[in-house]
């Protein structure tokens, strides 16, 4: 007992400060951001124990900034959630902002701003390793970038070029205001072209601008559609698992596997399976699943194993487990790992391959038996328990 004490501990540390905890805290304090400056804006400057020293002009800024910080700051936990290395410089440039942007509002409704933004900059910043993904896009997000800027490129120059075939263009700007609701089909109405050069220019800028947003909305939309397909027939993608830590992962599934998923109930799993059929089953009961060979290495990468504090290892093949166990072991050095062997000759063997603990539960049940048979220990009470525990 007094040998797992510091080790649940330090468990409880890292839950305090982890990755996980830096998401949550990065993300409350986006929203209180957003909230604060909403509020600002809707009701006027509030009256703060800070507001006679601040100038109306300034909290009213402030309010307007940091709504528009909010909504960086929640990009920003986004990314975190994902571990891009982008979002945490991103995350430690704006908590500092936003708690200024609190303390200069004065208003009562900063404070928790303020607090929650102060807070979460320590656990972020000391969590600099956990996120260390590189920014990757795919070839349809570039093609949405690049037809999104060349349009807005496109329509900024062309309405410049022909300010003089509208009516209200006469800066960059006022190219750049009319580029976006043309291209956007909100078209207020404010400028129009006034020749039929014009009206061809902007019936090629809204035909560019309808595309070059529906080719960003399917390089959103697709992942975010694939991913619930994914999860709907039991595949979880690398990122589902970015923030687990000290979690347990299960290799395989047979018979003795779903007895443990019952006492692994509001324990942080992951079962790592080759059925895809079988995963389908068990992610309908809310269970986390990964689809892929236990004894391959990138499965196991995928589900962070590396972070895992335990590692089960129950089907009913023991080769398989012991393959298994040598892929863990090689990946996690540190956690414990516990085996079932379905024959008595192959404990020693799933020991050798790493295992820290082996049981058998044919050889414990064999005992059970004997001991019930020729003493009078009543082992059927001793069996009732161990089931009503199960």
């Amino acid at each position: 007992m007094d040998i797992d004490m510091p080790e649940e501990k330090s468990r409880r540390r890292r839950r305090l400060i982890g990755a996980r905890a830096a998401v949550i805290l990065a993300t409350f304090a986006a929203v209180l951001s957003l909230a604060t400056g909403l509020a600002n804006i809707t009701t006027g400057v509030a009256v703060g124990p800070l507001s006679p020293f601040i100038p109306d002009v300034v909290q009213q800024t402030a309010g307007f900034t940091g709504t528009l910080t909010g909504f960086f700051l929640l990009l920003s936990a986004w990314q975190l959630r994902r571990r891009l290395r982008v979002g945490w410089y991103g995350t430690v440039i704006l908590l500092p902002v936003t708690a200024i942007q609190g303390v200069i509002q004065a208003s009562p409704y900063s404070f928790p701003l303020v607090v929650f933004s102060v807070l979460a900059l320590p656990v972020v910043a000391v969590n600099y390793s956990r996120f260390d993904r590189p920014v990757t896009f795919s070839n349809t997000q570039i093609a949405a970038v690049l037809a999104l800027g060349g349009t807005l490129a496109y329509g900024t120059v062309g309405s410049f070029a022909l300010r003089e075939d509208f009516g209200e263009v006469d800066s960059i700007t006022d190219a750049f205001y009319y580029t976006i609701v043309t291209a956007s089909t909100v078209g207020y109405g404010d400028i129009t072209p006034q020749t039929e050069e014009a009206t061809l220019f902007t019936i090629s800028l809204v035909i560019l601008g309808t595309a070059s947003f529906a080719v960003a909305l399917g390089s959103v939309l697709g992942p975010a559609i694939e991913a619930r397909f994914a999860r709907a027939l039991g595949t979880m993608k690398e990122t589902d698992y970015d923030l687990f830590e000290d979690h347990v992962v299960v290799l395989g599934y047979g018979e003795l596997t779903e007895p443990l998923l019952e006492e692994l109930d509001g324990t942080d799993y992951v079962v790592v399976i080759e059925d895809a059929e079988e995963a389908r089953r068990l992610r309908e009961r809310g269970i986390n699943v990964h689809v892929g060979n236990q004894s391959d290495e990138q499965p196991l990468r995928d589900v962070a194993i590396g972070r895992a504090r335990s590692i089960i290892v129950a089907t009913n093949n023991d080769a398989e487990d012991a393959l298994s166990i040598l892929t863990a072991r090689e990946l996690n050095p540190d956690a414990r790992i516990v085996a079932a062997a379905t024959s008595r000759v192959n404990i020693d063997k799933l020991r050798r391959a790493g295992a820290d603990t082996v049981f058998s539960p044919a050889v414990i049940g064999g005992r059970l038996l004997v001991r019930s048979a020729l003493t009078d220990d009543d082992i059927e009470e001793m069996a009732d328990q161990l089931h009503e525990e199960g």
